[in-house]
């Protein structure tokens, strides 16, 4: 099967197999830098260096456009798409509560050492001081405040992505079809070979009943994972459309679908835990072989995916359960949620170059 994900609305994510793909763009090839005339004044070996600022300068617009022109190619497909979105989603909400807790704790400073010097003042002249808000902000009280500020807006970012890929969720079922149609048609074909093979091939069949095995082993983790992902994309839309008026769910039936596709979720990363730790123990190619080349790509793949789940692994416990891991706060959550996003968005960057 291939590599999956899953979200709840609160934070969680489906990778499904791409339906449709958009018209991307190819970058432009930078231009060539100019050679600066030479000036008659400098010597010859200072005339013939160009300065760094003037070749900045000169390939920043063939730049920007080949980098714009690579963002196009990953937003032009529904799973590059949301492969941005997660990556906005989580390294906001984490570098919001980072902000908030910084300036929080400059604010607070600064008011105990305005509360100290009051009380001394106060001791010392015996006279009653009155606290007036004219006065000029510290250049930390100010940062302080406008960090607040940028705070919130950066979880109001964060709030908007997860609501837009929970949006574009709704339509993950259809994948999950074509996903299903796949993992049967293959069981369907070694059932159709397995029962048109001659008595001259069951001696090739007995060598080769241990892969047979492995691959009944796989098809049967591939229902179990698509299984899940059906039950708890199907509770996830019903939830979702329900909170904005599209189906009657009541709100404890909310709460109860959210609950329950989150734990179906975990089941899902704990089964491709699973999976990775037993290729990982499988034994790769050697060296000198014909596949010594591609194993270098598969051990890095095998890397990404095994980090990525990980990562959510925390997090789906702490969304299934009633008040949550007490270890896991908006910080944790920020993080462990930008580790996924960070190693998928450089795949999809290093796929469109």
């Amino acid at each position: 099967m291939a590599d999956a994900q899953v979200e709840t609305t609160t934070a969680t994510d489906i990778i499904v197999p791409v339906v449709a793909d958009l018209p991307s763009g190819d970058p432009i090839p930078p231009s060539s830098s100019v050679a600066l005339p030479p000036n008659p004044s400098k010597p010859a070996a200072a005339a013939a260096k160009p300065l760094p600022l003037r070749q900045f300068l000169s390939a920043t617009p063939s730049n920007i456009d080949a980098f714009l022109a690579r963002l196009n190619k990953c937003l032009s497909t529904p799973s590059g798409l949301d492969t941005v979105l997660l990556l906005v989603c989580y390294t906001s909400k984490f570098s919001a509560t980072i902000l908030g807790h910084l300036a929080r704790s400059v604010l607070r400073r600064s008011a105990r050492e305005w509360i100290s010097l009051l009380a001394s003042v106060s001791a010392k002249t015996n006279t009653t001081v009155v606290a007036t808000t004219n006065l000029p902000a510290t250049a930390s009280t100010a940062a302080a405040a406008s960090a607040l500020v940028l705070a919130k807006r950066l979880n109001a970012l964060s709030e908007l992505t997860s609501e837009a890929r929970t949006i574009s969720r709704l339509w993950a079922l259809v994948g999950m079809y074509f996903w299903g149609k796949g993992v049967f048609a293959k069981l369907l074909a070694k059932r159709r070979n397995g029962s048109s093979t001659t008595t001259k091939e069951l001696s090739a069949e007995k060598a080769e009943e241990k892969a047979e095995e492995s691959t009944r082993l796989e098809t049967i983790i591939s229902l179990t994972q698509l299984t899940l992902c059906v039950a708890l994309q199907t509770l996830e839309n019903g939830a979702y459309l329900s909170s904005k008026g599209v189906m009657g769910w009541s709100p404890a039936t909310q709460g109860w679908a959210y609950k329950w596709s989150v734990r179906f979720w975990a089941a899902f990363v704990g089964i491709e835990i699973g999976k990775l730790a037993a290729e990982g123990f499988a034994s790769p190619p050697a060296a000198g072989s014909s596949k010594a080349l591609s194993t270098g790509e598969k051990t890095a793949e095998w890397r990404g995916k095994l980090a990525r789940n990980l990562a959510w692994a925390p997090l789906t416990l702490h969304w299934s359960i009633d008040g949550g891991l007490p270890v896991v706060n908006e910080a944790v959550v920020g993080f462990l949620g930008s580790i996924p996003g960070i190693i998928q968005m450089r795949e999809l960057w290093a796929s469109t170059a």
